[in-house]
């Protein structure tokens, strides 16, 4: 597998746990609503099934991040984990009736041009190469 497949490949599966993770911490909090940080609240939180989803995705992020790291430079891969306020605000639309301001599809558009300037910016680079 080429370098450029894996990165990408392994971005998007750091994106899907990632942004999985998110909304199931968004249905936990609704689940334990209202927000009273006491033992009743908490035991609301603790007794949904979404916080366990949560956990599971940071987990796959987690091993997934792991993964990615080994063969893909740190700058261009730590960028690319802002794709998750992407990915987020995409999929909250559907799921949770979002509207988005012009200046959120902005915020978007800019987080997507820096991701895509670092990774243009490593290519030809070994992982550990000086630049």
């Amino acid at each position: 597998m080429s370098s450029r497949t894996f990165f990408i490949g392994g971005l998007l599966v750091l994106l899907v746990f990632d942004t999985f993770a998110q909304v199931c911490f968004k249905y936990t909090a609704l689940a334990a609503a209202p927000l009273t940080f006491d033992l009743p609240w908490l035991l609301r939180a603790l007794s949904s099934p979404w916080v366990y989803c949560a956990i599971l995705g940071y987990l796959g992020a987690f091993v997934t991040w792991m993964t990615v790291l080994r063969r893909i430079p740190v700058g261009p891969a730590f960028a690319a984990t802002h794709l998750e306020a992407v990915g987020v605000m995409v999929i909250s639309i559907p799921l949770f009736g979002e509207i988005l301001s012009w200046v959120q599809y902005l915020g978007a558009a800019l987080i997507l041009a820096g991701v895509f300037c670092l990774a243009y910016g490593e290519r030809g680079h070994a992982p550990g190469e000086s630049h």
